[in-house]
């Protein structure tokens, strides 16, 4: 399993994400008919987006990298502004614009699929990462994770 760390582009499985939570509000017959649900998706996909670009406007500042699939070239542990309340913030931005998507989908199997996103991010992208900011920061990430929940 080591060999899908930190393989997939985040973006790229946000978007397979939301073509199989679109194919199953499609094909699986689970309507959940939510009032208001263009307003309310709106909202999910707006403040996913502004928290994610938070997180991508704090590591620019502190000159560090936003590349997935190198973290072990991060120059700076960012762990101000955004990243006082999420250690990922991009990708719990992620999960609030699917979230979004979820509500406009207007079916309940397609919200099956947010654990799904979780755990893979969890274990092929954030484990990793954790990992090689540990190794390159020792203590002072190790100490920021005990103050701060890996989604929130």
């Amino acid at each position: 399993m080591k060999s899908l760390e930190l393989r997939m582009p985040p973006v790229a499985l946000v978007a397979i994400f939301a073509v199989a939570m679109f194919a199953f509000s499609r094909f699986v017959p689970a309507t959940l008919h939510i009032p208001g649900k263009l307003p309310l998706a709106a909202l999910f996909m707006a403040v996913g987006a502004l928290i994610a670009l938070m997180g991508v406007v704090a590591f620019r500042r502190h000159h560090t990298t936003v590349n997935p699939f190198t973290p072990e070239q991060s120059s700076s542990l960012v762990s101000t502004g955004i990243y006082r309340f999420s250690r990922n913030p991009m990708y719990l931005g992620f999960l609030l614009a699917l979230c979004g998507w979820c509500v406009y989908c207007d079916n309940w199997a397609s919200a099956l699929t947010l654990p799904l996103f979780v755990a893979y991010m969890n274990r092929f992208q954030i484990q990793p990462e954790e990992r090689a900011l540990e190794q390159q920061f020792g203590k002072q990430y190790t100490d920021y994770t005990q103050t701060v929940g890996r989604w929130l």
